[in-house]
């Protein structure tokens, strides 16, 4: 799923593109993308595009009379640049947005089809479309710590959690927790005031860096290749590569449609965290440590 840094990058080629221009028509290849009735879409046609913005993990399209257009990729949803006009083809297409300066398309790959556009009416409205979750770049130190310790979770959960913390998930979290060296299921509530430090630092430097990244790769072309897996990650998407940092392999726990990557020897002091599903299979069987583990 694209992320704050994937997000602002879009946002960003988006703004150079079409603030100032005029959305001329919207055009749908599956009714089940628009989540909304009133306003309806066609409201939006005709209208001047009068900035881009990110909502959480949302692309907002601001137009003029402050109407928006709020599209969630979700997973696997994707947004390209084309020439005005072009056609939408092929079963992954979802929505074209034609502007005087080009067509915005939308697609998704995957039967499962999750990504999904708003049309809201007013900032009220737009607002309402967010999860509470405090925007991690703006947060200061006492809000960091009133937000991640509200309630005790695992901080691969609140990380994640977009009441929480707005823009962050799967794949972000485990390079934020590597970064700070924390364990993805030490709980928000046992963090010391260093610990607390060392979390806001990492989540602050590892979604500043890969913004960055992203925007040097981007260049002035539009971001086509957005993905949860990229070279440079330490640990996410590595299990059994050797951490950047330590060397010793990347582990992982598989939970529901997710998984958690880290390093046992940077993040845990060597400790295998057990995995639902294989450590109730191994049982006894199951390497409590990274040393068990390389000795087997």
């Amino acid at each position: 799923m694209p992320e704050l840094p994937d997000v602002d990058v879009y946002v960003a080629a988006l703004d150079s593109r079409i603030s100032g221009a005029t959305l001329e028509h919207v055009r749908l290849s599956s009714p089940f993308l628009l989540r909304t009735v009133t306003p309806p879409l066609m409201a939006a046609e005709g209208r001047r595009v009068a900035g881009v913005r990110r909502l959480g993990k949302r692309v907002v399209i601001a137009l003029d009379e402050d109407l928006f257009l709020a599209i969630h990729l979700m997973i696997a949803g994707r947004l390209h640049w084309k020439p005005r006009g072009a056609k939408l083809a092929g079963k992954l297409a979802l929505a074209a947005f034609d502007f005087t300066t080009g067509t915005l398309t939308l697609t998704e790959a995957g039967t499962k089809k999750r990504a999904s556009l708003h049309v809201v009416s007013g900032e009220s409205e737009l607002a309402a479309l967010g999860r509470g979750g405090i925007e991690p770049l703006d947060a200061t130190p006492d809000e960091f710590r009133a937000a991640l310790t509200r309630e005790n979770r695992t901080l691969k959960r609140a990380l994640t959690d977009p009441a929480i913390l707005s823009g962050i998930g799967n794949a972000y979290s485990d390079e934020i927790l590597h970064a700070a060296r924390l364990s993805p299921t030490q709980l928000t509530r046992n963090l010391d005031d260093g610990e607390l430090a060392r979390l806001r630092d990492a989540v602050r430097g590892t979604l500043i860096a890969w913004r960055d990244r992203l925007t040097v790769e981007a260049g002035d072309g539009f971001p086509e290749k957005v993905t949860a897996f990229r070279p440079g990650m330490a640990v996410h998407g590595r299990y059994k590569e050797p951490c950047p940092v330590c060397g010793a392999a990347v582990q992982r726990i598989v939970y529901a449609e997710n998984e958690a990557n880290y390093c046992a020897r940077c993040q845990t002091g060597g400790k295998l965290l057990a995995d639902r599903a294989l450590s109730r299979l191994l049982g006894k069987d199951w390497p409590r440590t990274l040393e068990e583990l390389e000795r087997r």
